[in-house]
């Protein structure tokens, strides 16, 4: 049955799919009328109000609709929603009409939804488009996720949350006459509903990172989830300054400056929890990106159990990090993981007979008991000076957020040659070069030999999906040059692949460290004073059976953790 032809149809007085409905039998016209009333008077579609009653089903009523009008069927759930066209369609009409594009051929539009007898939907469609829409019938459910993962629903899917219990821990401090007006202007409700809905979203999905990327024809909002970067929504243009000025207000930046970069933080608060984020401005070509890092203090809670040490590396660490003073270096690039690996460990040493003092750039996790100091290089409150002020109040344990230059390191290393226990980070590929790294920052060999206990190199890889993982079947050859002993390979076990479900993303859920934790001992030591190289370090941890990153990744294959093609991307041979 052909659209047009729903005139014959006696119930004249109702909706297009109401009348399909009713015609096939699957709702009474008494019922049919009060959903379509009770939909006018709540401004909703009736399909949505068919589905909100639990009148129908939405595959049942999709295929209703699609035998009736003749029209295709589309299974959302197959769809790569990545690759559906962008800006075709202004968000707010697809939300409005609750509607995806499909594709585009020629001067034909295919559009999804839910009820495609909305003539008002077609007319506006092509009056904005000048395109033909062809509609396909897709399940209203399965819409309603695509259109909030998609972000159209902006303003729709923002109100949802405005009775929610959180609220921004927000400074009232006005930076300048501009920027008092910049911020009243952004107390638009779309905007902050918007901000409030992403950040909420990605705690909800377990992101570390929030990215808003302005560009010149569009604006896209990315998190990275598991370590990888995934493409959320993409709001229209005209927000990113109101977004970028909403932004500031709320982690106390200065909404007039938009020339240099700027640091700030913010504390989001629902229920009893509170989450910091830290914020990053960005001048680029067509506005300011933004990335938001999300800080969960309770990271620094799970346990050392739950970070992914083997039993061989976690008695090492406990070990060095109980030693009344010496050092303990936690190596690897950003996002690696190093700050909660850190704070993991003060969370263990943190007793009411110990004195702990952190100085960071700035403080990511707040731990109670701890004396936190952030660095202020404009006021002089370096790392080495924060330093030389914890030797004067008699700490126990010191915290260095990062080891930067031959000042610090020279102050850090004294503070361990005097009984402390410091720990601190450096930006090393793995824990061999970490000490050639020292070397090269001018630090004499004696005294790295003398205070370094331990050194930890970490990654973080996708930790596998236990409801749809797989056995894998690679070559023999695949596992020996990745780095399985022949031994390994005897058929007692076999690797698992990504398969991907609805409870995960694309087969992998939540991450899991790779660590290499090397003892300085004595041989190893004497390397150092010889001023040996990295290789002779790795050589000399490998003969004491410390296992290098790759070897750690294998390890987590082998146990069924993560995959080999997981472990290969994060570490090298």
């Amino acid at each position: 049955m052909a659209v047009d032809t729903l005139v014959e149809i006696p119930q004249s007085n109702l909706s297009g799919a109401a009348r399909v409905l009713v015609h096939a039998g699957k709702l009474n016209p008494k019922t049919a009328e009060e959903l379509a009333r009770g939909a006018k008077e709540r401004r909703a579609t009736f399909v949505s109000a068919v589905i909100g009653a639990g009148a129908m089903q939405s595959s049942d009523l999709a295929h209703t609709l699609s035998s009736a009008l003749a029209l295709p069927l589309l299974d959302l759930a197959a769809v790569d929603v990545a690759k559906l066209p962008r800006g075709i369609v202004d968000s707010k009409l697809a939300a409005q009409y609750q509607l995806t594009v499909l594709g585009k051929r020629g001067n034909r539009l295919f559009i999804g939804a839910a009820d495609p007898t909305d003539q008002e939907a077609a007319e506006r469609i092509k009056f904005a488009t000048q395109l033909s829409p062809e509609w396909v019938i897709v399940e209203y459910d399965k819409l309603m996720r695509l259109l909030e993962t998609q972000g159209a629903d902006v303003n729709a899917t923002v109100e949802s949350l405005a009775g929610g219990e959180f609220d921004f821990d927000v400074s009232d401090e006005d930076t300048s006459q501009e920027g008092a007006e910049v911020a009243a202007e952004v107390e638009d409700a779309p905007v902050v509903r918007f901000l409030q809905k992403m950040l909420i979203d990605a705690i909800n999905m377990r992101a570390s990172d929030l990215h808003f990327e302005p560009y010149e024809y569009n604006y896209r909002v990315r998190f990275r989830i598991d370590g990888e970067l995934r493409e959320i929504t993409q709001p229209p243009v005209a927000i990113k300054d109101k977004l970028a000025s909403r932004i500031k207000v709320i982690s106390r930046l200065d909404i007039a400056e938009k020339r240099v970069p700027q640091d700030g933080r913010l504390k989001l608060k629902f229920g009893n929890r509170a989450i910091d984020f830290r914020i990053s401005t960005l001048p680029t070509l067509f506005g300011e990106k933004i990335v938001i890092r999300i800080l969960d203090p309770s990271s620094a809670k799970l346990g050392i159990e739950a970070l992914g040490y083997e039993k061989v590396e976690r008695d090492r660490l406990l070990h060095a990090i109980r030693r009344p003073y010496g050092m303990v270096l936690v190596t690897g690039p950003t996002g690696s993981g190093k700050t909660v690996s850190l704070y993991t460990c003060l969370n263990l040493l943190n007793q009411p007979g110990v004195n702990i003092c952190t100085v960071e750039d700035p403080a990511e996790i707040n731990l109670p008991g701890v004396n936190q100091v952030n660095v202020n290089d404009k006021a002089g409150l370096t790392f080495a000076a924060a330093l030389k002020s914890f030797l004067r109040q008699d700490p126990d344990i010191v915290m260095v957020g990062e080891i930067r230059d031959l000042e610090t390191a020279d102050i850090a290393i004294k503070a361990a040659q005097t009984g402390h226990l410091v720990m601190s980070t450096l930006h090393t590929n793995d824990a061999p070069s970490t000490l050639t790294r020292l070397l090269n920052m001018g630090v004499a060999p004696f005294n790295i030999a003398a205070s370094v206990l331990l050194i930890t190199a970490q990654r973080l890889a996708r930790r596998l999906c236990e409801n749809c993982k797989a056995q894998a079947d690679y070559p023999r050859e695949s596992l020996l040059k990745a780095g399985f002993a022949e031994a390994e390979l005897d058929g007692s076990w076999r690797p698992y692949r990504a398969v991907g479900c609805s409870a995960c993303n694309n087969g992998y859920k939540g991450r899991v460290g790779l660590y290499q934790v090397m003892p300085i001992t004595e041989p190893i030591q004497r390397i150092i004073l010889a001023e040996g190289s990295s290789m002779d370090i790795a050589a000399q941890a490998q003969k004491e059976g410390v296992r290098d990153l790759r070897q750690a990744g294998l390890v987590k294959v082998r146990a069924g953790v993560t995959t080999l093609e997981e472990v290969i991307s994060v570490t090298n041979e």
